[in-house]
């Protein structure tokens, strides 16, 4: 169970100790890996009077070149610096090396938050 809330450690590096057990509100949900396939989205509820749209999968990036965005097909994941196992699975999250119709480019949004994926083209 991940903790969201404060940290384990004081400033100073010493250990704080939790005075009551974990609220309801102080949990966090199951991260959503999102991966290379027919578009399908799922709308959560999120804090206040507010949606998440969540991309469970997706096979379509807005791609920026400059000044220039155009949408691109997704092929598949070359890298993601966040967990070497997505890359076998093609799961995409921010930062993730896109393998796209336009090109290779980099993830600059987080689908699993907000639902679609925006990249930049890189050099290869």
């Amino acid at each position: 169970m991940k903790d969201q809330g404060r940290s384990k450690r004081k400033r100073t590096g010493g250990r704080l100790r939790r005075s009551s057990n974990k609220k309801r509100h102080q949990l966090g949900r199951e991260p959503t890996e999102t991966t290379v396939g027919e578009p399908r989205f799922r709308v959560v509820d999120s804090r206040g009077n507010q949606k998440k749209i969540r991309a469970l999968s997706t096979n379509v990036a807005q791609v920026a070149d400059g000044d220039e965005v155009t949408e691109a097909e997704i092929e598949n994941v070359v890298d993601n610096p966040a967990n070497i196992n997505y890359i076998r699975r093609n799961i995409i999250t921010k930062g993730a090396i896109l393998e796209t119709s336009a090109g290779r480019a980099r993830v600059t949004s987080r689908p699993g938050q907000d639902g679609q994926v925006n990249a930049v083209l890189v050099d290869e």
